[in-house]
């Protein structure tokens, strides 16, 4: 029998164990029964908090719906602060270490403002031909590589079958991308869809996603911070930086992380 618990990062949901001891060794199988929302406890993925390796806090990770293990995610580890401060003593501000890097991450209530580590492999006006569609996109890795397309009308957007077309495309193989879909609201506002690799579907929110999105808002349209992001399940958080000759530095990511029950299963 396993002890969770159900989280949720503007509607982006998580399963998360208390991995300390290190007991817990899930396969993919086990992780996609979980993740399964019919015959499972139902997620978009698993975050597990185990000791750390280095000086941070914590460390935190996470796997996807389908198994497999990814370098980090910006919703989840909003959880995973929450869920750390609960389980392991109250505090303000603490650090855990992923394969993205180390994140640290300010809390206040159900809000939670994540330092991001610095976006890599940005890469603007890329064509890409799809079947039916030749596209203007851009890429950026902010933990996880994104690509970010803006449209006209996010809402006339079929981000799955979309999203799908592109998350598998040769220019991205072998580890495929994530895909972002950004409609302009304002000088700095922009609303978002996600295809999501691994889950491999749109899901309300992905946190690694709104901060591409909201990097690549700012340089193509030459906004300044911060940028404000509603999202698919309509709730807004807010991406903050510097930008300076070399690239964007002090990335913040600043959004609600909410319990939603606890409980036991047996795989």
């Amino acid at each position: 029998m396993l002890r969770f618990t159900k989280m949720n990062g503007a509607g982006n949901d998580f399963i998360l164990f208390d991995n300390r001891t290190g007991s817990i060794a899930l396969d993919r199988t086990q992780i996609a029964q979980l993740c399964d929302r019919h015959r499972g406890v139902g997620a978009d993925g698993i975050l597990l908090l185990e000791k750390p390796t280095n000086r941070a806090d914590f460390r935190m990770r996470y796997f996807n719906a389908d198994g497999g293990e990814a370098e980090m995610c910006g919703n989840g580890a909003r959880c995973f602060a929450r869920f750390a401060n609960k389980i392991a003593g109250q505090k303000a501000q603490l650090s855990f270490e992923t394969p993205a890097g180390v994140i640290s991450a300010e809390l206040a209530g159900d809000l939670v403002t994540l330092q991001m580590t610095e976006p890599t492999d940005l890469r603007l006006n890329l064509d890409l031909s799809t079947p039916g569609e030749n596209r203007k996109i851009h890429f950026i890795n902010s933990g996880v590589p994104h690509v970010v397309i803006p449209v006209a009308k996010i809402d006339d957007t079929n981000v799955p079958r979309d999203g799908a077309a592109i998350r598998h495309h040769k220019m991205f193989s072998p580890n495929g991308t994530n895909v972002n879909f950004i409609e302009k609201r304002g000088p700095n506002q922009i609303a978002i869809r996600t295809y999501e690799r691994g889950v491999e579907d749109e899901t309300l929110a992905c946190g690694t996603g709104i901060v591409a999105s909201a990097l690549i808002f700012a340089l193509t349209e030459k906004s300044s911070s911060a940028i404000t992001v509603t999202t698919r399940g309509g709730d807004v958080l807010q991406v903050a930086f510097d930008r300076g000759d070399e690239g964007f530095r002090n990335v913040t990511l600043t959004g609600p992380a909410e319990f939603v029950f606890e409980g036991t299963i047996e795989l």
